[in-house]
């Protein structure tokens, strides 16, 4: 039960946040530089792949042996946001790297973003599964 808790919070927590970061942060953020990149209306798809499968490893990683080895909050926060500045790091630099009109703002902007989502729907999850469980 606990583990589907953690799951279950660590994503909604994660969906809600994104959502409002996506709409009001980068999304302005991307149409500045890369606007003809953008689609019209995102694929589901993907997003459901991604979303899914980045909070089981967050789980798997951070927010799982935080439970069962009583780690406090600031572990949860400080390594879900090292675990969310590596893949959003991964994604930003990569792009940076190989991609025309990719900017240091959106870089820097998005790495920012991804690193402090990823720490706080964590330690979300755990309160909530410590709280609740």
């Amino acid at each position: 039960m606990t583990i589907a808790i953690l799951y279950i919070v660590t994503l909604a927590v994660f969906l809600g946040l994104d959502y409002l970061g996506l709409t009001y942060l980068m999304k302005p953020t991307f149409e500045r530089d890369v606007a003809g990149m953008l689609l019209d209306t995102p694929r589901l798809g993907p997003a459901v792949v991604f979303y899914a499968f980045y909070v089981a490893v967050l789980l798997w990683f951070v927010s799982w042996p935080a439970v069962t080895q009583h780690k406090s909050l600031l572990w949860v926060f400080a390594s879900g946001a090292l675990l969310g500045a590596m893949a959003y790091g991964t994604y930003e630099f990569t792009n940076l790297a190989t991609l025309k009109g990719w900017s240091w703002r959106m870089v820097v902007t998005d790495l920012a973003w991804g690193t402090l989502l990823t720490g706080t729907a964590a330690t979300a999850g755990v309160g909530a599964a410590r709280w609740l469980g």
